[in-house]
């Protein structure tokens, strides 16, 4: 393996762009968590099962998560532009760089357009869009026949999403136990030593 920088530090993502990806990771497993449940069960066998209350809790969570998600990832991408990225400790192959690329650039547009979607069929269901307790405006006109078309591109963008996130966690826990490379503390903490 060709060692592209011997300072004995492996290079890093900035903190702000760490900090805001594990914030990221966390809601968005959440948001899948919660949009699943949501998925399985359906609004009316969330009621049958856990109650009114625990029902609206699962949904206003769902949302706040998904608002959550699309400011971070706007912070996200504001940080990259800022601050780039680190180069690698150790080289790819040319096809891990362009895989590592389209799989990133895949998580980045799905990540702002799955709660932009879910806004819109929110608002367009005639539903509140929740950031936990406040009711945010819902920015799109109400059309019910839309809305359960664009439930269902939320739905299927979440399976994509969740495909995405389960390579890019198996691939980095690859590079990190397997490989040793580097790739995966360029967004961890803790000590940058090799």
């Amino acid at each position: 393996m060709q060692t592209t920088n011997d300072s004995g530090v492996w290079p890093r993502y900035s903190r702000g762009q760490r900090v805001v990806h594990w914030l990221v990771a966390v809601l968005v497993l959440g948001a899948l968590g919660l949009g699943g449940t949501i998925g399985w069960f359906g609004f009316e066998g969330l009621q049958a099962r856990f109650g009114e209350d625990a029902t609206n809790t699962i949904y206003t969570w769902h949302k706040s998560f998904g608002v959550l998600i699309l400011a971070l990832m706007l912070v996200r991408i504001g940080l990259r532009l800022r601050h780039g990225k680190p180069p690698y400790a150790v080289a790819l192959a040319r096809w891990q760089r362009i895989g590592s690329e389209v799989v990133h650039g895949l998580l980045y547009v799905l990540l702002i357009v799955m709660p932009v979607i879910g806004w819109w069929a929110t608002a367009a269901g005639g539903y509140p869009v929740q950031l936990g307790p406040l009711i945010l405006p819902g920015l799109f006109p109400e059309n019910e026949a839309l809305s359960e078309i664009l439930f269902g591109w939320h739905q299927a963008l979440g399976m994509a999403i969740l495909i995405l996130a389960l390579g890019h966690i198996a691939v980095a826990l690859f590079h990190w136990r397997v490989r040793r490379d580097g790739v995966m503390q360029r967004m961890t903490f803790g000590s940058a030593r090799r």
